[in-house]
């Protein structure tokens, strides 16, 4: 991938050289303790702030969200919302095109587009928007009305990117949108617009990197307001400046969440400590549960865990976010812009829920305030599919499978939305487990398999009913043909009744359905017909993982958990050596520690997939003699590939 392609975090590791690390910024840190009721006054401290909680009620209930990058970066429409920084990179295209365009950014800098000036055609360029009452374009309330329509249930904006430019009325930074550029508190307008729909408002700071790298290439500024702008105030002033602007956003706005993209590492502890607390006493004086976002620097008892463009392979705990964009490359608006399908974005969706996440998503405004008519198709296309399947989406939980299919999403940072196929199923649950949603990425025809609920797993003595959700919310076809066998649970389907990105059918239970049942017994490799072994029978740390004729042995009984365990013995579990993700990487047993190598995926296609490496449970080489190797290998589908539970 170029490094264009690159999304925002990839792109500073790339191009800024600073301590971001890719590597380090895909790790999801785990959580040391389970957030405990909120105190009364939170103190700077871990120990106090790892009691709040990070997904309260309405964020677990609500899935969905929107954003939008817009601002000053969005003026030239030229590249990526990294103008502001690629502009000053001689060679660039972005520098190319601003000194064919604008002239070099020696004599037009960055800072023309806020406070305006022509360009080389004697055109007026600035980031002014103009609200549709002066005569514009721009119009907080249809922003507000789009958000409403496509079923998100919390939205707002970036309210400073890396750049630099507030987009509120900042008291502690003179480069904002009140005193410069459009001379409008845009968060403020957001805020009430957000609000009068009965929406949570969020807004997202990216201000970290504005003075650890994003400006690396632009030189000395001579005074202290453009020093400013492009972070050069040296470590402690600008860190300060960075709380500061939190600070001010909490009280001016009172957000029900913050969203922070990656590097906060970077900031002192003690600062980082210092926002926790006061945004979460703040919002204890509100009245409010708020949510902190992050990427890296704070941890997952008390704040949100965020993949950027991307999510977990399987049903990760504790609750988690991703934040995803209808586009890509760039996530403001760009000429030319490209955009993922509806159905890709749907089924991101769908799929991000049924793992027990929310998805946030971007869309790009143009400078002048209009939005595309395709990003509007987009989300009237999310949202009548909401209106129609929301009972599925909106205030469920994960269910103990998050699906099964033949399509793979997820597994980490940086994979692309992708649109499912019929044989692909997502399921959610309701919270008092009586209701059991089962989400078809397609019409599966005349007969819908659920392999998940195959007898001998899943007791079915108490389900009533089984229905197809109607064209409209709250009306439904009975589907009274069903039979469940080793296979699963078959269910006969009319003729589909009308077109849709996914289908939906509900099974209702008689009181909470049954627990599936897990059972310990052998791992048959289809290929070799012989089970998964210890090698030697040892119980000791590190101990092979290989393939033996099947013998009933206590070394051949894996037990299969609900935390994604793979169990011998008791207490040892089925490991990644090393938590080794390559190719080749050796399986071995070790001490249950929750680690993610240690947890793996069964799938209905007969493979097991590992939750941290994403790759296949492989018998090396396609071998079949006793003592052939367990490994780790990408998954292609090969039968040394495949295991039976019997």
């Amino acid at each position: 991938m170029s490094p264009v392609r690159l999304s925002r975090l990839r792109r500073r590791a790339a191009l800024a050289g600073t301590a971001l690390l890719a590597g380090a910024l895909l790790t999801i840190p785990s959580a040391t303790g389970t957030a405990e009721a909120a105190p009364a006054v939170y103190e700077p401290t871990w120990a106090s702030v790892d009691q709040h909680p990070a997904a309260p009620e309405w964020f677990q209930d609500a899935k969905f969200g929107i954003y939008w990058h817009w601002g000053a970066f969005a003026t030239p429409e030229y590249g990526t919302e990294w103008y502001p920084r690629t502009m000053y990179i001689n060679g660039s295209n972005e520098n190319n095109h601003h000194k064919s365009v604008y002239g070099d950014p020696s004599a037009w800098p960055y800072n023309n587009f806020i406070d305006g000036a022509r360009d080389k055609a004697g055109n007026w360029v600035q980031f002014a928007p103009k609200l549709t009452s002066q005569g514009g374009n721009f119009d907080p309330g249809a922003w507000a009305q789009l958000v409403a329509d496509s079923g998100a249930k919390f939205a707002g904006p970036v309210a400073e990117h890396h750049d630099g430019f507030s987009m509120w009325n900042s008291q502690v930074n003179e480069w904002n949108s009140v005193a410069r550029g459009p001379k409008l508190d845009l968060v403020q307008l957001f805020a009430d617009a957000i609000r009068a729909k009965n929406l949570k408002f969020l807004v997202t700071l990216h201000h970290l990197y504005n003075f650890t790298g994003y400006y690396d290439h632009v030189p000395t500024q001579p005074t202290t307001t453009l020093k400013k702008l492009y972070g050069q105030l040296g470590s402690a002033a600008e860190q300060q400046l960075w709380y500061d602007k939190l600070k001010e956003v909490v009280d001016k706005y009172r957000p029900d969440m913050i969203w922070q993209d990656g590097g906060l590492y970077l900031v002192d502890e003690s600062k980082r400590l210092n926002f926790l607390s006061y945004y979460y006493n703040q919002a204890n004086a509100w009245g409010k549960e708020v949510v902190a976002a992050y990427k890296d620097g704070f941890n997952t008892n008390g704040e949100m865990f965020d993949y950027e463009r991307g999510g977990p392979a399987d049903i990760r705990n504790p609750y988690w976010l991703t934040d995803d964009a209808v586009s890509n490359p760039s996530w403001s608006y760009t000429n030319g812009i490209s955009y993922y399908s509806s159905a890709a974005l749907l089924h991101a969706l769908i799929d991000r829920v049924s793992k027990n996440g929310n998805m946030l998503l971007n869309i790009s405004p143009r400078a002048d305030g209009s939005i595309p008519q395709t990003q509007k198709d987009l989300l009237n296309a999310i949202g009548t599919y909401l209106r129609r399947n929301g009972e599925s989406v909106y205030s469920t939980r994960a269910w103990t499978t998050y699906g099964e299919g033949p399509t793979k999403m997820g597994g980490g940072s940086f994979v692309e939305p992708r649109a499912g196929t019929a044989q692909d199923i997502r399921y959610t649950r309701s919270k008092d487990d009586t209701v059991l949603y089962a989400t078809v990425l397609g019409w599966p025809g005349s007969t819908l398999n659920l392999a998940s609920l195959a007898g001998g797993r899943m007791d079915l003595s108490n389900l009533s009913k089984a229905e197809l959700i109607g064209n409209t919310a709250g009306t439904y076809l009975n589907l009274p043909n069903r039979t469940q066998d080793a296979a699963g649970l078959h269910i006969g389907m009319p003729s589909r009744p009308y077109s849709a990105p996914a289908y939906v059918v509900k099974l209702t239970f008689n009181g909470p359905m049954k627990t599936p049942s897990v059972t310990a017994g052998p791992l048959r490799n289809v290929n070799a017909a012989r089970c998964l072994d210890v090698a030697g029978a040892s119980q000791a740390n590190g101990a092979q993982g290989q393939l033996w004729d099947c013998n009933g042995q206590p070394n051949q009984q894996w037990t299969p958990t609900s935390a994604k365990e793979l169990r011998v013995y008791g207490n040892k579990c089925l490991d990644a050596n090393g938590q080794g993700t390559a190719d080749g990487t050796q399986i071995v047993i070790w001490d249950c520690n929750g680690g993610t190598n240690q947890q793996w995926t069964l799938n209905t296609d007969g493979s097991i997939t590992g939750v941290q490496s994403g790759k296949c449970l492989d018998a090396n080489a396609a071998g079949t003699a006793n003592g052939t190797k367990v490994i780790l290998w990408s998954c292609h589908g090969g039968n040394n590939q495949k295991w039976t539970r019997s």
